[in-house]
C-alpha cells in the first residue's frame, strides 16, 4: 500500500478514474451491441439511427483517452460495413 501523502492521493485518484472509466466502456459496448441486435433482426432503418448515435459515443471515448482512435476507427468501419452488408 501506499506510504506518502502523494501516494495515497495517486491511489484515491486512479481508484476514482477506474471505475469512471468502467462504466463509460461499459455504455460505448451496450450502444455498440444495439446496432449488432438491430442488424441481426434485419432492420436496416434501425441499424442506421443506432450507428449514428454510437459514432458519437465512440468518438467521445477516443476524446477521454478511453480508446485509441485507431480501434475506434476500426470499430465504426466494421459498423458500418456490416449495415451496408445488409440487402
Amino acid at each position: 500500500m501506499a506510504n506518502t501523502a502523494q501516494a495515497k492521493k495517486r491511489a484515491r485518484q486512479a481508484e476514482k478514474s477506474r471505475v469512471r472509466n468502467a462504466g463509460q466502456r461499459s455504455n460505448m459496448r451496450t450502444f455498440i451491441k444495439k446496432v449488432l441486435a438491430a442488424v441481426e433482426s434485419g432492420n436496416k432503418e434501425q441499424a442506421q439511427e443506432a450507428f449514428k448515435s454510437v459514432t458519437s459515443v465512440i468518438d467521445t471515448a477516443v476524446t477521454k483517452g478511453l480508446v485509441h482512435k485507431n480501434k475506434a476507427a476500426r470499430s465504426k468501419s466494421r459498423l458500418n460495413a456490416r449495415i451496408r452488408s445488409m440487402a
